[in-house]
């Protein structure tokens, strides 16, 4: 890849409206617009297809997609998401949605948000496949994600795709033989705040081109390493900033790996800890090559849009592990017995073939609470903030605050991040 300092200007200008995706937004991808300019579309069921349905939801444009149902959806082919899309996990009731049996394909989906879901591809999905990619596109914001059981990456990004956060994500469980974290490949801007990578043998992640990444945690990966510093003859500028790695049982090489004189990297209270002795002890790597793999370490930090709140590496653990992934409305089995392996500082933990889908919640049974208009829009929260709850139309009215008021509604039901 070629990087540029062109390139870097045009990726670190806000889109056209400047308003944050929602409250709480934040990197290269915090403007993305989703679905304000157009529908909203209710999720009524669990079906792979059809009216009603997931897939149906996201194969058209400019949509802001709702969910009146909980549980699994089981799909049996990748899923391909259309441009403008919100999808809205955290308006599901009871458990929330998880997406299980194959993956998702983000490539040009431009303007995505992306909250509160779990996307667990598993065993059965495509052979050679992401569970979440995106080769091409931009501006798009994944929040509170929960990803895991990739058959080849399990959370990739890889090309010509400009202006990307995820933030407040798990990534996780990658798939043997291939058990990846994924690529974050791109010269145009990728943020990563705040997710937790665990039990992936290798790209945790794999970062090339420009990179933003902070107050990530990183578990119990493989031989095949854990933050790859690009291992390319192309340019990389990165920041990495008080993150922690922590070795789990299956680590057996260091944190970095694979760098050289073209990954540039500033650097800053990236902790360590390697003893696997069932406390949090680590301590800050030196802040020299022998600790970060050759790569060129800057002694300024790249001007990339930050974080609100830059925490130390120890309480970014604290945070992650209390907030990460799909955790409204709850955490399901799976996200919790991860979390549960990091909690052993180093004694759990293990790479995977094969998924454990009875961790999965496949009944749905919660009820949505009463939208007598079908706007997406509950009766007692529109008659609670001045709305009509027999008129559809106020839901895509664009509010004072510059949101739909469908988009005040739903950014309401969790905290900013």
């Amino acid at each position: 890849m070629k990087f540029s300092a062109a390139a870097c200007l045009a990726t670190i200008i806000p889109s056209v409206s400047g308003l944050l995706a929602f409250p709480g937004a934040e990197g290269f991808g915090r403007n993305a617009v989703g679905g304000r300019t157009g529908t909203v579309y209710h999720v009524t069921n669990l079906n792979d297809s059809g009216a009603g349905s997931f897939r149906d939801a996201v194969s058209k444009s400019n949509r802001i997609v709702v969910f009146d149902v909980s549980g699994t959806i089981k799909i049996t082919t990748r899923v391909v998401v259309s441009k403008n899309i919100y999808i809205a996990g955290q308006t599901a009731p009871g458990s929330g949605i998880t997406i299980y049996g194959n993956g998702l394909s983000f490539s040009n989906a431009n303007e995505a948000i992306v909250r509160y879901i779990r996307f667990r591809m598993g065993k059965g999905g495509d052979s050679g496949k992401d569970g979440v990619t995106i080769a091409e596109g931009s501006t798009m914001i994944f929040d509170h994600v929960s990803t895991t059981w990739g058959r080849d990456e399990t959370f990739s990004i890889n090309g010509a795709v400009h202006n990307v956060t995820i933030q407040n994500t798990i990534i996780g469980q990658g798939l043997e033989t291939h058990s990846c974290g994924g690529l974050m490949q791109s010269d145009y801007g990728i943020s990563l705040f705040r997710n937790l990578y665990i039990d992936n043998k290798t790209r945790n992640p794999k970062v090339k081109g420009m990179n933003d990444f902070q107050n990530n945690v990183i578990y119990n990966w493989g031989g095949g390493g854990a933050y790859i510093a690009g291992d390319s003859a192309g340019q990389s500028n990165a920041n990495i900033i008080n993150n922690y790695f922590i070795s789990g049982p299956s680590t057996s090489v260091t944190a970095f790996t694979r760098g050289n004189a073209n990954f540039h990297g500033y650097v800053s209270e990236n902790y360590y800890d390697s003893n696997k002795d069932g406390t949090l002890n680590g301590t800050p790597l030196c802040v020299q090559t022998s600790c970060y793999s050759d790569m060129d370490i800057r002694g300024t930090r790249f001007d990339y849009p930050g974080p609100g709140r830059l925490m130390t590496a120890p309480d970014a653990v604290t945070y992650v592990l209390n907030n990460v992934g799909a955790n409204f409305p709850a955490r399901d089995e799976v996200d919790k017995s991860l979390v549960a392996e990091v909690r052993s500082w180093g004694k759990k933990g293990a790479l995977i073939s094969q998924e454990d889908a009875s961790l999965l919640n496949d009944s749905g049974g919660a009820s949505a609470p009463v939208d007598t208009d079908g706007d997406g829009i509950p009766d007692a929260w529109e008659d609670a903030h001045g709305l009509n709850s027999r008129d559809a139309s106020d839901a895509m009215k664009i509010s004072s605050s510059g949101y739909a008021n469908i988009e005040v509604y739903i950014n309401s039901l969790v905290p900013s991040s």
